[in-house]
């Protein structure tokens, strides 16, 4: 049939994709956000793996006696890391892919 594509030709380009994909999930793997809280007090790093890899905190946060405060700002810097990850992923994804949505990779 004309204009049908080759289903071998598909199939490679398919493998390819998911080849690269794997390979970029490593690299994202290795990849990291930062993000702080209260003017830098509270700062948190993830990876693209959406993980925290390490959280910070100023000394002068600690002599505080607002422990409210010392867990918000450590609530606020987490999401924004994660947020910051999510986001970072989806941008390489849509390099990747073309803008083309790939249900569970974005």
């Amino acid at each position: 049939m004309k204009g049908m594509p080759n289903m071998g030709n598909l199939l490679k380009k398919a493998q390819q994709l998911q080849e690269k994909m794997t390979k970029l999930q490593e690299e994202l793997g290795e990849k990291t956000v930062e993000t702080s809280a209260g003017g830098g007090m509270v700062t948190v790093v993830s990876n693209g793996k959406q993980e925290i890899v390490s959280i910070k905190i100023d000394p002068e946060v600690v002599d505080a006696d607002d422990i409210e405060m010392l867990e918000d700002l450590i609530l606020a810097a987490v999401n924004d890391a994660l947020h910051q990850a999510k986001q970072m992923v989806t941008e390489e994804m849509t390099k990747l892919t073309g803008g083309i949505k790939i249900p569970g990779m974005m």
